[in-house]
């Protein structure tokens, strides 16, 4: 579900532009980066949000959109 909200709002933003997206827990650390990328999106960085995240913590996803 959490890419589907992500897919969404990247249409919503011109070709160029950049979202940050908050995940948390294993499987969208996971499927959100790559599936961004299958899209034909640039992951820009993954990031914990805190130092003390771990896998399952809160991390930082920033996309640019590209012109797909």
């Amino acid at each position: 579900m959490t890419f589907v909200r992500t897919k969404l709002r990247l249409e919503q933003i011109a070709p160029g532009e950049t979202l940050q997206v908050r995940l948390k827990g294993e499987e969208p650390l996971h499927n959100v980066p790559r599936s961004a990328e299958q899209h034909g999106h640039t992951v820009l960085s993954l990031e914990p949000e805190t130092s003390d995240d771990t896998e399952d913590g809160i991390h930082l996803l920033l996309i640019r959109r590209e012109d797909v």
